[in-house]
């Protein structure tokens, strides 16, 4: 696809800079080797549009006597994508979904009521030294599809779209941004975009979305003359022209945002939703481990195990 006009407007100045709405800096975890950088949800932001949850994975070499395996958990109200730039996931879910995850493509698992899923690094992996980066999202639902069923939607990385020119890549994950629509359906309005920009290319943020905001992969921006590096999200007001311009060595870029919901959202574990009434329910259904005829059940060929509810 050629490269679409509207990629191409001047960069902010002067005060257009205070259209940056907050700046933040991802906490860091260390789970054994394997760093996790969580952007959201912050202290200033719980949400950008209904993006929920934003952990940058890695990037982490793991050896062969290393793997991810993430046992069967549930999730209720939000729908989950983990984009990779390097590796792959096995991704099994209780709807009966058996799919790797891989580098530049979408898994795109709606919880809606109830689901449980497991991630590892198994099969032929196994006892295979691989690297491992990408991010893990979490959308949080609208009201009106909290209690949906659950749903599992893959889209092979040749299926998305991509516009390209003028120094320029950017991949559409989900959405709608720059007059092309990703393939997989979404239950809100929303954009989420991997942009790769050679040194000194602009690119503006979609303007026709409600919530936008960037996160630094690799490299580093210009925003009206600040400079912003790897590691930093950056959250901009409504309404207001952005475009961002690559430093010296290039940026990669996640841009995320869309409509923003009805209200805050609870978050307890893995669960979202709109009440302390519905995570109290998801709480007792996954303690009582009714997998015949619960509310949850276990990912077929991946049933063995499971992880306990929190104490907490």
């Amino acid at each position: 696809m050629s490269w679409n006009p509207l990629l191409d407007p001047q960069i902010p100045t002067g005060s257009d800079v205070d259209s940056i709405d907050a700046l933040i800096v991802p906490r860091v975890r260390d789970l054994g080797g394997f760093e996790v950088r969580r952007a959201l949800p912050a202290p200033r932001r719980q949400m950008v549009g209904p993006f929920i949850l934003f952990d940058q994975m890695g990037p982490a070499e793991l050896l062969s006597d290393q793997s991810i395996d993430v046992r069967p958990h549930p999730h209720i109200g939000l729908a989950t994508v983990t984009y990779l730039y390097q590796g792959r996931i096995h991704h099994r879910d209780s709807l009966g979904s058996d799919q790797w995850i891989e580098p530049g493509a979408v898994n795109w698992m709606v919880a809606g009521h109830g689901i449980t899923h497991s991630e590892r690094t198994d099969g032929q992996m196994r006892g295979k030294a691989q690297s491992m980066f990408g991010i893990q999202a979490w959308v949080a639902l609208p009201k009106d599809h909290e209690d949906r069923p659950a749903d599992f939607q893959h889209a092979a990385r040749a299926d998305l779209p991509v516009l390209e020119g003028q120094g320029k890549t950017l991949r559409l994950i989900l959405g709608r941004a720059y007059g092309v629509t990703a393939p997989v359906e979404t239950a809100s309005e929303m954009f989420y975009a991997d942009a790769d920009l050679a040194p000194g290319a602009a690119l503006p943020l979609p303007d026709d979305h409600e919530d936008r905001g960037i996160y630094v992969m690799s490299g580093s921006v210009a925003i009206a003359g600040d400079s912003f590096e790897a590691g930093r999200m950056v959250v901009f007001r409504p309404g207001d022209r952005i475009s961002v311009s690559a430093g010296p060595a290039g940026a990669r870029l996640m841009l995320l945002g869309g409509a923003t919901l009805e209200g805050p959202r609870y978050i307890w574990w893995n669960f979202v939703a709109s009440s302390k009434e519905r995570i109290e329910e998801a709480k007792e259904a996954w303690r009582r481990e009714d997998w015949q005829k619960g509310r949850f059940q276990l990912p077929p060929g991946d049933d063995r195990e499971h992880m306990p509810l929190p104490a907490r």
